[in-house]
């Protein structure tokens, strides 16, 4: 791929609209001791790793709690420096207590209820889309679940081929390889 094909190349992230407790649930929101906001924990997809299996690494690394991962709640863009990030989030469980520390971007791990979590989040399109899920996975959680996190065999999920993320990649091939055309 051409500089100018990176450049234009969405961002691809995944994460999770995480619970935590059956009769009062919790939503899980992270502060980056950077930004210092407040967060859904989220992150960007290794190469070839299914946004699944990123999304629940990545709330693993966040906010240190092991996670069942449920049904797929939505997505959202926008941008960043330049560039469309697009990120995917999945309905998690958490139980128990941490088992990882916070990574290093990570400052505190807050779990609140939802209209707590809502205002406390610092980014005005996750407050949005935390508002309109967040209703949604409540009641999935209340609900028995057919959906179950399936670890491998080898106790870890290797890495699925992800249509979206092939789509988008042929996509922006495609816009590459006209550019390069109309500019020979």
């Amino acid at each position: 791929m051409t500089d100018s094909g990176k450049r234009r190349a969405p961002i691809l992230a995944a994460g999770g609209i995480v619970l935590r407790g059956k009769t009062k649930p919790r939503f899980a929101v992270v502060r980056l001791r950077r930004e210092k906001a407040w967060v859904l924990p989220k992150g960007k997809l290794l190469p070839r790793e299914h946004p699944r299996d990123a999304a629940k690494r990545e709330v693993l690394e966040e906010t240190g709690y092991d996670v069942s991962v449920h049904r797929f709640l939505g997505s959202m863009s926008y941008a960043v420096e330049g560039r469309i990030k697009i990120v995917q989030y999945w309905l998690m469980r958490a139980a128990g207590s941490p088992v990882h520390e916070l990574m290093d971007d990570v400052k505190a791990v807050k779990w609140l209820p939802l209209r707590k979590a809502i205002d406390a989040l610092n980014r005005p399109h996750e407050k949005v889309f935390l508002t309109h899920v967040g209703p949604i996975a409540l009641a999935a959680m209340r609900k028995p679940s057919r959906e179950k996190s399936k670890p491998s065999a080898r106790g870890y999920n290797k890495p699925r081929k992800n249509a979206f993320t092939k789509a988008v990649g042929r996509f922006f091939g495609r816009a590459t390889q006209a550019s390069v055309r109309h500019a020979g």
